[in-house]
C-alpha cells in the first residue's frame, strides 16, 4: 500500500501494522496538484519501486496517482493495472484546465488493462463524455471503493450518556437539529451555498447547529473560516479521524458538492441512520435515493438547500424514517465486507488468467 505522507494516514498505517496479514506501508509524495518537479520525481519512485517488487496487479485511485500509477506500470510491463475513478476535477474548470484534465482520464483508462467506477452514474457520465466505453470500465457491485464498516458507524455503540457528553462538550442543547457536514473546506463543496442557507434558517429557527467537520483545502479558501466564524451557531471542528463520534449527535448530513465520485460520508451517515441531503450530481444519486434515504437537491442552489432544511425540521416523523430507511439500505449494499469480497474475487479471477 502506497501513499502521500501525511497525518490523516498515520493511523491507518498503524492499523495496517498491527493487521495479521502480510500488508506493507511505504510513503511517496504524490501532490494534488500540477507540480511538474515533484511530479517526475514521484513518477520516477514509482518506476524504481515496480521495477523493484515485480507485481502482479497495480491498482490506483484519485486522478494524479492514477495518472502516474499508470504510466510507470506501463513502463515495468506489470500485466494487470488497474485504476478506480472517484470523480472528475475537471467537470467544475474551464479551459486549458479542463482540457488536461480530461486528457489524463483518457491516457489514465488508455494504459490501464481495465478502470472502475465508483458509482454506476459516474461510469455513465464517463462514457457519455466520450472518456471511457463500455468496454474500459465498470462498477464492482453496487459501488463505493471501500463501503462502510458496519460495525463502526453503528449509532447502538453511542448510549444516552455518551451521546449527552458529546452534546455537552460542543454546547448542543438537547432539543437542538444538528446539520453536519464532513469534507474538504472548499468551494467545490458546496461550503458558500451551505453557510448562506444556514445563515438563513438561523433567523427561523434558533435551535439549530452546523457542524463543519474537515481539513480546509487550500489558503485561498480561508475566507471560509471568517464567514463561518462570523455565522451563528457553526461549530468548527476541523479534520476529526472519529467521524462517526459527531454523527451520533446529528439529525441531518449535508453534502451541496459540485461533483462527487460517489459520496463515502453519506453511506457512512446512513449506517448511523443519519439521512441526507446532496446535490443532485453525478456520484451523489447512487448515494442518496430521492425522497428515501434523503434528498437530492438543485446543484449550487442556497434556496433548494433552505427549503430542504425546513422540510426536514418541519417534519420529524420523515427524517426518523428516511435515517432507518438509510440504515438498512446502507447494510444491504454498502457493508464494507461484502464490497471487500466483491473488490478480492475481481482480483482472484484476473490473477487466475495469469496461470
Amino acid at each position: 500500500m502506497i501513499s502521500s505522507f501525511s497525518k490523516e494516514i498515520s493511523m491507518e498505517k498503524q492499523m495496517l501494522i498491527d493487521m495479521p496479514h502480510s500488508i506493507k506501508y511505504g510513503s511517496i509524495n504524490i501532490p494534488r496538484k500540477i507540480e511538474l518537479y515533484k511530479d517526475i520525481q514521484a513518477l520516477i519512485k514509482l518506476i524504481v519501486f515496480f521495477s523493484k517488487n515485480r507485481f502482479d496487479v497495480v491498482h490506483s485511485g484519485t486522478p494524479k496517482a492514477g495518472l502516474l500509477c499508470a504510466i510507470a506500470a506501463k513502463i515495468c510491463f506489470i500485466r494487470i493495472r488497474l485504476h478506480t475513478f472517484t470523480g472528475q476535477p475537471w467537470v467544475t474548470q474551464k479551459g486549458l484546465s479542463r482540457f488536461l484534465m480530461r486528457f489524463s482520464d483518457k491516457l489514465i483508462l488508455k494504459l490501464s488493462t481495465h478502470c472502475y467506477a465508483d458509482s454506476l452514474s459516474q461510469k455513465e457520465f464517463l462514457i457519455t463524455e466520450k472518456i471511457a466505453t463500455e468496454t474500459n470500465i465498470s462498477v464492482i457491485g453496487n459501488g463505493s471503493v471501500s463501503g462502510v464498516d458496519m460495525s463502526r458507524f453503528n449509532s447502538a455503540l453511542f448510549g444516552l450518556s455518551s451521546v449527552k457528553s458529546i452534546k455537552e462538550d460542543l454546547k448542543i442543547n438537547h432539543n437542538d437539529f444538528v446539520i453536519t457536514f464532513i469534507g474538504r473546506l472548499t468551494r467545490d463543496k458546496g461550503i458558500y451555498e451551505l453557510l448562506t442557507a444556514f445563515d438563513s434558517l438561523n433567523r427561523k429557527y434558533r435551535h439549530v447547529k452546523l457542524l463543519l467537520i474537515g481539513p480546509l483545502d487550500d489558503k485561498k479558501d480561508e475566507e471560509i473560516l471568517s464567514i463561518a466564524n462570523d455565522t451563528n451557531n457553526v461549530i468548527l471542528l476541523g479534520l476529526q479521524n472519529q467521524p462517526e463520534k459527531y454523527l451520533s449527535v446529528s439529525s441531518l448530513l449535508c453534502l451541496p458538492s459540485y461533483r462527487e465520485g460517489f459520496g463515502s460520508v453519506v453511506i457512512e451517515a446512513a449506517a448511523m441512520g443519519v439521512p441526507a441531503i446532496g446535490s443532485d450530481i453525478v456520484g451523489l444519486r447512487d448515494a442518496i435515493v430521492h425522497k428515501n434515504t434523503g434528498l437530492l437537491i438543485k446543484p449550487k442552489s442556497s434556496l433548494s438547500l433552505y427549503e430542504a432544511f425546513v422540510f426536514f425540521i418541519e417534519n420529524p416523523l420523515l427524517l426518523k424514517q428516511y435515517g432507518i430507511n438509510a440504515r438498512k439500505r446502507c447494510k444491504e449494499e454498502f457493508d464494507s465486507n461484502s464490497v471487500n469480497e466483491n473488490i478480492a474475487s475481481v482480483y482472484a479471477q484476473l490473477l487466475s488468467k495469469l496461470e
